[in-house]
């Protein structure tokens, strides 16, 4: 249990209802469910589960942190997002990407264990933060870069379905993938240059889905993937584990 960690637990037996601080989590016929700590997330939470007989059982999590990997540019000033255009296009791109958090399916993903989507050199790690001149911090990566040419496979991580699909580049994100795991589980790809799925396929781990690309705001090739479980930004470094056998 640690900052940007995701954890899979089993409720008591006879469970009729289970808060994580103050949030309802779903429990499944099975009894599992999901939780996630977000990257800034405080050193205690709260699992209570209520049973059928009205009895409350509470667990204290102890969260461990993380050392992020924060770059000092203190001669450099932080540039700012280009406006106006900016301004005019954002709000409603964010609208978009909001709705489709909303979306509830029928996705077991999150079950799974998870695949990495590419492989190949980790070039900017989730977390990572840098701090300009006077002090000013820019938004931490709320995702993980994989360095890949324009046109390599990107694959589903695990089952899921797609809430999402971009039909043109977003301001930022580019070309833009999302999909749903299930149980508030979801992940985004951006800067693709294809996405050969639609807005309510079915996928399954491992299936092709998107060509990377270096749409967006981004600088080179690469695939930015993120995590979120609700409003918890989560590293997807440990969900999947490292990568094996990369040249």
């Amino acid at each position: 249990m640690t900052q940007g960690g995701l954890v899979i637990g089993i409720a008591p037996a006879h469970t009729r209802g289970l808060l994580f601080d103050t949030a309802i989590v779903p429990v499944a016929a099975d009894g599992r469910f999901l939780i996630a700590f977000d990257r800034d997330a405080p050193p205690v939470a709260i699992l209570a589960a209520t049973l059928d007989d009205g009895r409350v059982i509470r667990d204290t999590l102890t969260v461990s942190p993380r050392a992020w990997d924060i770059s000092r540019l203190t001669t450099l000033p932080k540039i700012p997002l280009p406006q106006p255009e900016f301004d005019r296009l954002r709000p409603a791109e964010l609208a978009q990407i909001a709705a489709a958090r909303r979306i509830v399916t029928d996705a077991q993903g999150w079950r799974q264990a998870f695949v990495w989507p590419t492989t190949g050199r980790i070039s900017t790690l989730f977390g990572s933060q840098r701090i300009y001149r006077n002090g000013e911090a820019g938004s931490y990566h709320s995702g993980l870069d994989v360095a890949k040419p324009t046109g390599s496979e990107i694959v589903a991580p695990a089952d899921g379905v797609v809430i999402l699909a971009a039909d043109h580049p977003f301001t930022l994100e580019g070309n833009l993938l999302m999909i749903d795991h299930g149980n508030g589980l979801n992940s985004a790809f951006l800067h693709l240059s294809e996405i050969g799925v639609r807005v309510g396929d079915h996928v399954r781990r491992g299936q092709r889905v998107a060509l990377s690309g270096a749409t967006g705001r981004a600088t080179g090739p690469h695939l930015h993937w993120s995590l979120r479980w609700r409003e918890a930004k989560i590293d997807p470094l440990l969900v999947t584990g490292p990568m094996r056998n990369v040249m």
